[in-house]
Parts: structure tokens; sequence; C-alpha cells
């Protein structure tokens, strides 16, 4: 096994972990025509009312259940678990300081955030659970095996689990489990294994399996099927970014036109975003090419996709105001973590919220005594501020053309931009937009940022924050 000594090097660029990496310079997207329109009137909704979006302050009630249209069928998606197995760690100097200065996940209770969703799931008693990928952390073959036999509970209580790989799962030359100061190698999985270990979890329940890939069709209900689609790159090797191979296409226009003629509406999911959802976040986010999967989907007047891979709670249409939805649900492992409930209706109409894990409720229940755990909202507010501090701290380290800043002055910015990129990550942004941009803080960094990339990142933040990307309602 190959042995890594703990470095600064350890820090890395801000996204590396979570997949995605910055374009340098902000990029105008452009706007095409849609190729169809779907038959349902297709309506944005930026401030739901009640009627239009489900409750979310608490578990969905019996009556709401019951007052869905029959043929909906309820979808709880989760992703970006970056499950550890927990003999892969001893919890010393090298997982503290990878976490604390990573991308957010919160490694210290990864294990305790995935039992408190599965009991969530349980309760919340969906018709489904899909998993978008990045299942574990780096794709550690025990990784892999302990978080499979978790999701066993959920099945067990009468709820199906689906799921597709994202790109750490996969042939990941940094498998890893972390030993005192080192980060030691470990055992990945190839795509046969992947699909063994998750067979039970849609691959042996597929009404269709794509040859090329791990892709495959599910059946949901009987208006509705997932189109879960392996959007990653591992052969030969494990590559970041996301596409999708020209045999898949094939395949793909045959499950379409085979559900159009039976009717039915297909709900296409990938690991990786579908749209350039951000200014910034191109490079290794969106699937490579992705006008062609764009073109095909709408051709066959599919309303909707849904994704990962960001950490970043967000949606997008293709066209403005036309086009597919693309609905990218933010990292169940990074505060507030965060899982989407869907109510998908069998004319392709869809009501989507998005639901924080309660983890003081779970602690109570379960009679854990971890004082963080029982007043989580306050410590991943606290804990997700401080890693992106130290990002931005991290940044003006690597910079010789900041260097000249004050203690007080890089302070400043790096609160704004942590204070800024976790509204971010939640969705939540409109909520601070005006207070955040008028402090010196964020004044600095559009007089001193440059050629910072985090300045960038900041002005596509401020740009894109004028709603709440939690909830979207398509009638």
């Amino acid at each position: 096994m190959k042995k890594r000594v703990l470095l600064a090097a350890l820090a890395a660029a801000v996204c590396v972990t979570s997949g995605c990496s910055f374009k340098k310079g902000a990029q105008e997207l452009t706007q095409q025509e849609s190729t169809a329109q779907p038959e349902t009137t297709v309506t944005q909704v930026q401030t739901p009312s009640t009627a239009q979006v489900p409750d979310t302050s608490g578990e969905s009630s019996p009556e709401q259940t019951q007052a869905l249209e029959e043929g909906t069928a309820r979808i709880i998606i989760a992703t970006d678990i970056h499950y550890l197995a927990r003999d892969l760690t001893d919890m010393q100097m090298s997982y503290e300081y990878t976490a604390d200065h990573g991308d957010g996940k919160v490694m210290k209770y990864i294990w305790e955030i995935t039992d408190a969703f599965i009991e969530e799931v349980k309760t919340e008693k969906p018709d489904l659970v899909i998993l978008e990928g990045d299942l574990t952390y780096n794709g550690e073959r025990d990784s892999h095996i302990e978080l499979a036999s978790k999701l066993e509970a959920i099945e067990e209580a009468g709820i199906p689990v689906i799921v597709i790989p994202g790109n750490h799962d996969i042939n990941n030359p940094d498998a890893c489990r972390f030993e005192g100061e080192s980060i030691v190698s470990t055992e990945s999985i190839t795509p046969e294994e992947f699909e063994e270990i998750y067979d039970e979890f849609g691959y042996s329940e597929a009404v269709s399996r794509d040859p090329a890939s791990l892709s495959y069709v599910y059946q949901i209900n009987d208006k509705t099927r997932a189109l879960m689609l392996d959007s990653c790159q591992y052969d030969p090797k494990n590559l970041v970014g996301g596409m999708i191979k020209d045999d898949t296409y094939t395949w793909i226009e045959e499950q379409m036109e085979e559900a159009w003629n039976l009717g039915m509406k297909v709900i296409p999911v990938a690991h990786h975003n579908l749209l350039d959802e951000s200014e910034v976040y191109l490079q290794d986010c969106t699937i490579e090419h992705s006008e062609q999967l764009i073109d095909q989907l709408e051709s066959w007047e599919v309303p909707l996709f849904l994704s990962g891979h960001l950490h970043v709670q967000h949606y997008k249409r293709s066209h403005g105001d036309s086009g597919i939805y693309e609905i990218v649900t933010g990292s169940l492992s990074t505060p507030p973590c965060l899982y989407g409930i869907l109510e998908y209706g069998p004319e392709g109409t869809f009501n989507y919220h998005t639901k924080s894990l309660d983890m003081k409720a779970w602690a109570e229940k379960t009679g854990n005594k971890d004082k963080n755990l029982l007043n989580f909202s306050n410590y991943g507010k606290k804990y997700l501020s401080k890693v992106f501090y130290n990002q931005a701290q991290d940044e003006f380290n690597s910079l010789n053309t900041l260097q000249g800043l004050t203690e007080s002055q890089r302070d400043m910015m790096a609160k704004v931009y942590a204070e800024l990129n976790s509204a971010c990550y939640e969705g939540k942004v409109a909520d601070i937009r005006e207070k955040v941009m008028a402090k010196k803080g964020y004044k600095l960094w559009q007089d001193e940022g440059y050629p910072s990339i985090l300045s960038q990142y900041l002005e596509w933040i401020t740009a894109d924050g004028g709603r709440d990307y939690n909830t979207l309602s398509v009638k």
C-alpha cells in the first residue's frame, strides 16, 4: 500500500473534494430555442404559496399523502453522502485536518447522519428513494459494503431504494483510510463490483439495462419510470467529469420510445449536471456535450432532470423560460444536510421541496448524548462557516498578489466568503444577499480579490441568489 504523509497539500483547491473545478472568468450562457414544449402548463414558482408547496416544517401528514393525484409518485432524493466505513478512520489528525479544510462534509458525524436519514425515510414512507451517486467518500470497497448493508433497513421497511454511481465511487485511486497523521491507500471497486454490491438497489429490478454502462430503467409505478443514467468515467481510469457514452444515447432513445408508446412519463437521473448551473462551476460538473442529451430528452417532452454532484441546492431551466428543468439536490453530508421530496404526477407535473435532517430528534430518540448532535442546527452552521473560512484563508496564502492585505482585511473577507458560500450551499442566498453585499468584507473582495477565483465565485453567488432554490412547483 502507498502511504501519503499529511501535508498542506491536503487542502488543495476549492471544490476538488466535491468533484467540481472552477472555470476562470465568468462565461455568459447562451439561450437556445426549445425543441419541444411539454403539453402541461409550466410555471416557475419563486415564492410558492402554501397551496403549491407542502409544509416543510415537519413530517408529511397522512392527509397530504392521501390528497395526491392518483398515479403520483412520492420520491425522496438524496445525493453525495460520501459515506466512509467506520473502521477506515481512527479520528485523528489526518481525518480532522481533511474535514476542516475540505468542502463542508461533516465527516465527524457521517455515520450518525446516514443513520438519521434512514430513520427519517422510514418515517416519511415514500414510494421510492433515489440516491444520485457519490455514495462513498472515495470509492472504498469497505465503505460501499457497509453503506449497502445500512440501506437494507430501508428496503426491509417496504421502501425500495435505487442508486447510481458518482465520480467518487468506482476505480478511485484516492480510496483511503486515515491513520494518525497519514492517509493510506485502500481498495476501491470495479464497475462489476458496484453492480454486485448494489444489485438489490435497482439493478436486479431493472426493466432494462444498458449494455454499455451502469445505466438502467426502473419502474416506479404504472405511470412513471426512472431513467438512471451512469454519467461517470471510470474506464480505463477514474475521471471527475461526466460523460454519456455514444452507445448509451442509442439505448436512451430506445427506452424513451418504449415509454412513450406505453404512455409513461420518464424521470431521468444522473450524478453529473445536465445544465451549466453556475457560471463558475463548469469544468467537470456538466455532462460533456450535454446539449445532445438536452435535445434528446426535450424531443420526448421530458419536463424534469435530477442530479447532484455540486453539493449546492439549485435548479435551472434549459432555455430560460422554457425547456427542461434540472433540480440539483444539495449534499446530504453537508449542513444543513438536505434531501429532496418530489411528488411527480402522471402527466409530468411535479412538486419539489427540501427537508433538513432532524439530527436533534434522532439523537434524542437513540439516547445519544453528544451535545453537537443535540444542537446540530447551530453546530452545522458553525462547522460549515469554519470550513469555508479556512478555504478563503488557504486561498489568500496561495496567492502572492493578495499578500498585501492586512490580517483584519483577510478576516473580514474570509467571513463574508463563509457566510455567502454557506447560504449558497443551502440554496438561500436571497435571505442574506443585500445585507452581506453591504459589508466591508464584500467590498474588499470586489476591490482586492482579483485574481482569486473566489472573488468571481462570490460575484456569481450574489447575481444568482435572487430566489430560494429549495422549492419548485410545475403544474
